[in-house]
């Protein structure tokens, strides 16, 4: 679980910092798609913007952990297990 989180959590604040510079910069209602006005409310249009750079956001991530080498992951794993501040806790097995 914690690998996924590691892919996901830089992702998502990479998609909130391009979302704000994307949307600074373009109004939603000045957006098109192949050649058609976006006719969804401005709401709908940065959350589906959100999504869609949290998508290439996680890819980019993950494409990174892919290209690590296997011992930086091991070695990362090790850390995590011996460091409660980089993992969640283990849950207790009655």
């Amino acid at each position: 679980m914690k690998h996924i989180i590691w892919v996901l959590w830089p992702a998502f604040i990479a998609a909130g910092i391009a979302e704000t510079a994307f949307f600074t910069v373009i109004d939603p209602k000045q957006l098109y798609l192949m050649g058609q006005a976006v006719e969804l409310s401005a709401m709908a249009t940065y959350s589906i913007g959100f999504l869609m750079f949290w998508l290439m956001c996680a890819g980019s991530s993950l494409m990174t952990w892919f290209m690590l080498p296997q011992d930086i992951k091991t070695a990362l794993e090790n850390l995590s297990n011996e460091r409660s501040d980089l993992s969640r806790p283990q849950r207790v097995k009655h």
